[in-house]
């Protein structure tokens, strides 16, 4: 090794989605070059919309991405949760300059692609990630010295370490986790989403608007600078045929009739939507220990360490909290890599964990019925600002 053994440190990334990208920015923040694999020939990302707490606005912020997120993301002033079946408001969350004055950063609303592809280019800019398009990675070994990566074009590469970021459905985490696949949750989630214009004035939004039912809620909030409304309405059902695919295609029709006893307001906005996906929400057994995120020179990210049920709005926010970290365990940690990645889920585990469990249980009272549901609903209305907001995960990393 030469002078600057953080120049020279090799890492690799698997995976070009929200999680490797951030982990690939990250590191170049501090002065660490990468070399990303992705298997799709064009970086993209599916999905909709995705909400961004303080916890990761702060980070992106951090990382010289305020502007560029301004120009793109919402930041809405209000959380409310309503009634699906009445429509009545149970409870409401300020954020805005709320958010800001108490953790220090905004709560965001944004489009998928657009945080994607802000990620991207400024990754792009710092110039110091190789991004291999269309390389699937096949194998994965490692020794004392080095990891080694083969993908599918039979080329070697070693590297001090490597960093699986390849999603919920992982190849790279069985070489961690042999015992654990991913389990339909038993929900599916149909998504759209409009230009605000397009919409009847009445059905427009710019706050966050959460609807809680029996067996089912629904989430609406502003993208693409408030010019389009996202919704997710997330209902119990059976798996589809293929559960790794969630870019299905869905008919208006099934959902609306999943949704004939919930309030005309909900079912107008429903039906304003045209276009809509179907997403079968997958989870993974809950992290267990720092052996779960790191073995060695192997470290897992994001969905591949910790998928998320979306009832905390935390999925990217993790994945963005977890390259942070990683980031700087590699460049200020233990000098042995092995060490420093073994630092980092130690740091990591217990906090995602807790999220997990956190968004496993928001389903349940989400869905709840009957005494349940009322008691819910009668905390709701006491006590909301308290049951909505969380100190303990917005004050970050």
């Amino acid at each position: 090794m030469g002078d600057n053994p953080v120049m020279e440190r090799k890492t690799l990334l698997v995976g070009g989605g929200i999680g490797g990208l951030a982990t690939a920015l990250a590191c170049g923040q501090a002065g660490m070059a990468t070399q990303l694999f992705e298997k799709k020939r064009v970086l993209s990302e599916a999905g909709a919309g995705v909400q961004l707490g303080p916890n990761a606005v702060g980070l992106l912020e951090g990382w010289g991405l305020g502007p560029a997120l301004d120009a793109v993301a919402c930041f809405p002033q209000r959380l409310e949760v309503r009634s699906a079946h009445t429509g009545a408001l149970l409870g409401a969350l300020a954020l805005g300059a709320r958010a800001l004055q108490r953790y220090g950063a905004r709560y965001a609303t944004i489009a998928r692609i657009d945080l994607h592809t802000l990620l991207h280019r400024a990754v792009l800019a710092q110039g110091l990630t190789e991004i291999h398009l269309g390389r699937a990675a096949q194998r994965v070994s490692q020794d004392a010295s080095a990891v080694e990566l083969v993908t599918d074009d039979d080329r070697k590469r070693r590297a001090n370490v490597l960093i699986a970021a390849d999603g919920v459905w992982s190849p790279m985490r069985d070489f961690l986790r042999q015992d654990v696949k991913p389990v339909f949750s038993g929900h599916l989630a149909y998504r759209a989403m409009a230009k605000q214009a397009d919409l009847p004035e009445a059905l427009r939004s710019d706050c966050i608007t959460v609807w809680l039912g029996p067996a089912m809620h629904a989430v609406q909030y502003p993208v693409h600078s408030g010019e389009s409304l996202n919704l997710v309405v997330i209902v119990e059902g059976p798996s589809p045929a293929d559960p790794q695919e969630w870019e299905q295609s869905a008919l208006r029709s099934d959902l609306l009739a999943r949704l004939s006893q919930t309030c005309g307001g909900l079912q107008e906005l429903v039906g304003a939507l045209a276009q809509w996906r179907l997403w079968p929400l997958n989870g993974l057994q809950h992290l267990r220990g720092p052996q779960d995120m790191a073995f060695g020179r192997i470290a897992l990210l994001g969905d591949a360490a910790h998928p998320m049920l979306p009832y905390l709005a935390q999925g990217a926010g993790m994945a963005i909290e977890d390259a942070a970290v990683l980031a700087r365990c590699l460049h200020q940690g233990p000098a042995d890599d092995a060490k420093a990645l073994l630092h980092y889920a130690a740091l990591r585990w217990k906090r995602n964990a807790r999220v997990q469990a956190r968004a496993e249980r928001n389903g349940e009272i989400f869905h709840t019925t009957g005494l349940t549901a009322w008691g819910r609903d009668t905390a709701m209305r006491l006590l909301g600002t308290r049951l909505l907001d969380m100190p303990w995960l917005y004050r970050g990393v």
